[in-house]
């Protein structure tokens, strides 16, 4: 029988030790960063979670990044994204590692998809500013209930705007665009009768084919 100080122990990062040596498959990890405007940069989010690895003893194979694009967009319209996704589908990486849950999306049902997508392949996630690493239940627990957080944020982001356009229009504020006079929408009525079609109208005129649709119906 072996004495208790031969058991192998995990460690906090789940390294398997044992007295005198190591026993562990280095963890593979790709770190997804994302920022929604081209005036702010991921720099500080690849070298905070590279300073997260190199203490964990994490391998970094790869870095995913969507600069200037939005949280709601869609796998289709962030290319860092779906290129993480396609490394995970091909079991390229053991973890991903992401700086915070707004970072991967504003929807609970994209983010419920991403974590299924990746225990799917084996793959966990790892949350910077959460400090969540879904390896365990407790972690994916807590994952499912951010995704709430954020999708909550989000409507409520879209109800305040919602509001102010609201009150803007009750002050008397125009929105949408400014419509064209009435001396360009003869200009239009005139070309139309005479058999111009409705794309060179607007290019004559210099003005959108919606304008010149918007007349043309209307007469």
């Amino acid at each position: 029988m072996k004495p208790l100080d031969d058991v192998p122990k995990p460690d906090i990062f789940g390294t398997t030790q044992s007295t005198g040596h190591m026993m562990a498959k280095t963890k593979r990890v790709a770190l997804y960063l994302r920022v929604s405007t081209g005036e702010q940069t991921t720099e500080n989010q690849r070298r905070e979670l590279e300073a997260v690895a190199e203490r964990a003893g994490w391998n970094v194979v790869a870095a995913f990044e969507d600069a200037g694009i939005s949280g709601a967009k869609g796998r289709n319209q962030r290319p860092g994204y779906d290129a993480l996704l396609k490394a995970v589908t091909r079991r390229e990486v053991d973890l991903v590692a992401s700086w915070s849950v707004d970072r991967l999306g504003r929807s609970l049902t994209d983010l419920l998809a991403f974590l299924g997508e990746l225990h799917a392949k084996g793959c966990d996630l790892y949350l910077h500013q959460q400090g969540l690493d879904t390896s365990t239940p407790a972690g994916r627990a807590m994952f499912q209930m951010m995704g709430v957080f954020a999708e909550f944020e989000r409507a409520m982001i879209q109800e305040r705007v919602k509001s102010g356009l609201a009150r803007a229009k009750a002050n008397g504020a125009k929105l949408g665009r400014p419509r064209i006079g009435n001396d360009v929408e003869d200009r239009i009525r005139e070309m139309k009768a005479q058999g111009v079609g409705i794309r060179k109208i607007a290019a004559t005129l210099g003005i959108g084919v919606s304008a010149v649709q918007r007349v043309t119906k209307a007469a």
